[in-house]
């Protein structure tokens, strides 16, 4: 059905196999700071109006990948699709946005909520599957959710939040509320993960994006313990080859050998985390994915080029003393801004690729 992979060092990196060179791709890499996303965001009038149509989908999932020599595409879509087939009433205001009709804020609210029907949510695996076929073996594409407790951030606030009061309030006011939300997300983004898979989909990534925000202890029982649930049920080989998970928490560097022991392949860690002292802790048992400064990206080209060689110096040449390796995927820490200049991730991408061989070649 799919043309076979002519680059799978993605792949090979999430599953700590020996590769050529450091993988890289960007998360938010298919967005606003390309001039072609923005034009053809333009064509679809609205930002929902481009994630639900599957030709506008799966061109500006390629559009970055025209551009660099990444080595991964990811989905072209949003977190909170989700929650939205859920009933919530998702709109997008500009300069404002995502925003829900209908925040959960109360117990009869909570009690009606139920996991959605995964048909409202077609337009998303058919985007999986035509973006897998416009990659034509290119690259591998990974699919993505938010996490449970990320999604209840959204639901309960009704949107962004800067101090998240009435999701905190419900989990310390009202625990047994904000678990059944928590219980039925899981349940959830599992079954959305895996439909993206049966589509197509070559890898999966759980955003934790708030997971940071909880105190120790809450973040084990609110976030965490879900998100191990959802890896726990998500399918994990397709036809011989494994489906590898990869979960990033942003704020998670406190937690990092709890996140590790999650289940997934793929540990991502924002820029705050020494990426050398992470591989020590645990870069036997998962891969690692990041971790570069977005805001490096606004600095000239030779210095973004320093920086991303310094992440790579700091995880180090991934073959092992004794023979065996360790995996790295080259990230952000975050997601990348909208007013980053191009041509700035080209030699970021540039740099990667070049000194991770580099490194190898030394080891």
């Amino acid at each position: 059905m799919y043309a076979p992979l002519t680059n799978d060092t993605f792949l090979r990196a999430c599953l700590r196999q020996p590769t050529t060179h450091t993988p890289v791709w960007l998360m938010r890499q298919a967005g606003r700071y390309l001039p072609e996303y923005r034009a053809t965001r333009a064509r679809a009038g609205s930002f929902m109006g481009l994630a639900t149509n599957v030709d506008y989908a799966t061109e500006v999932t390629l559009q970055p990948l025209e551009r660099y020599p990444l080595d991964a595409a990811i989905l072209f879509s949003d977190i909170l699709t989700v929650p939205d087939a859920m009933g919530l009433g998702l709109s997008f205001a500009a300069g404002e946005g995502p925003r829900f009709e209908r925040a959960l804020r109360d117990e009869a609210a909570v009690a009606a909520l139920a996991e959605p029907d995964l048909d409202k949510l077609r337009y998303v695996f058919d985007a999986v599957t035509s973006i897998r076929r416009a990659l034509a073996g290119r690259v591998p594409l990974i699919g993505f959710s938010g996490s449970p407790w990320t999604l209840a951030c959204y639901m309960v606030e009704g949107g962004g939040s800067d101090d998240y009061r009435q999701v905190k309030t419900m989990l310390y006011a009202r625990p047994d509320l904000m678990h059944r939300i928590l219980d039925i997300n899981a349940r959830a983004v599992a079954s959305y993960l895996n439909a993206q898979v049966a589509a197509g989909a070559q890898a999966v990534m759980i955003f934790d994006s708030w997971g940071g925000v909880l105190a120790d202890g809450a973040f084990q029982r609110f976030s965490l313990d879900y998100t191990r649930r959802v890896v726990a049920g998500l399918r994990r080989e397709v036809d011989g080859q494994r489906i590898p998970v990869i979960v990033f928490t942003k704020g998670g560097g406190p937690w990092l050998r709890e996140i590790a022991d999650c289940g997934a392949d793929v540990v991502g860690l924002d820029w705050t985390v020494n990426l050398g002292q992470a591989r020590a802790a645990v870069g036997a048992q998962v891969a690692l994915q990041g971790n570069l400064d977005p805001n490096v990206l606004f600095a000239p080209p030779e210095t973004v080029q320093r920086e991303a060689r310094a992440v790579l110096d700091s995880f180090g040449s991934p073959r092992r003393a004794d023979g065996g390796w360790d995996g790295h995927v080259f990230n952000l820490g975050h997601g990348i801004s909208q007013f980053t200049p191009p041509e700035h991730v080209s030699a970021l991408v540039e740099a990667v690729h070049s000194h991770g061989r580099l490194q190898r070649q030394s080891a």
